[in-house]
């Protein structure tokens, strides 16, 4: 990831998506605040993406889109409930990504069926 203001568009993306059931649950929080801290996000930057709109961004690179959507898929389990309005949308933005449909289900069955998720 080469620009800041894309790492800024991915954890806000990551926000939006995490509260989409109603609810910031606290290993959500957890879990954006590590990866912010892997993407070198300042903290002051991070705690305002919360009280901001998302911001679009196309992610060129298919590692990428894929990394980001591994990461949506982790976000979505780590709070140890699955709600069916985060997996419509985690759906929705996998395709918006330009991910096949049939990976986006295989991936997020196999994560299902894991006993660790």
């Amino acid at each position: 990831m080469e620009k800041y203001e894309e790492k800024l568009a991915l954890l806000a993306e990551m926000i939006s998506f995490s509260v989409i059931d109603g609810r910031l649950h606290e290993r959500e929080y957890l879990f954006l605040t590590m990866i912010a801290q892997e993407l070198q996000v300042t903290n002051e930057d991070f705690k305002a993406l919360f009280h901001h709109e998302e911001y679009p961004v196309i992610i060129k690179s298919e590692f990428e889109r894929i990394q980001q959507f591994y990461r949506l898929a982790l976000l979505m389990h780590c709070d140890g409930v699955l709600h069916e309005r985060e997996q419509n949308k985690i759906h929705e933005i996998g395709i918006n990504m330009g991910l096949n449909p049939h990976a986006i289900k295989r991936v997020l069955k196999a994560m299902e069926t894991s006993p660790t998720r």
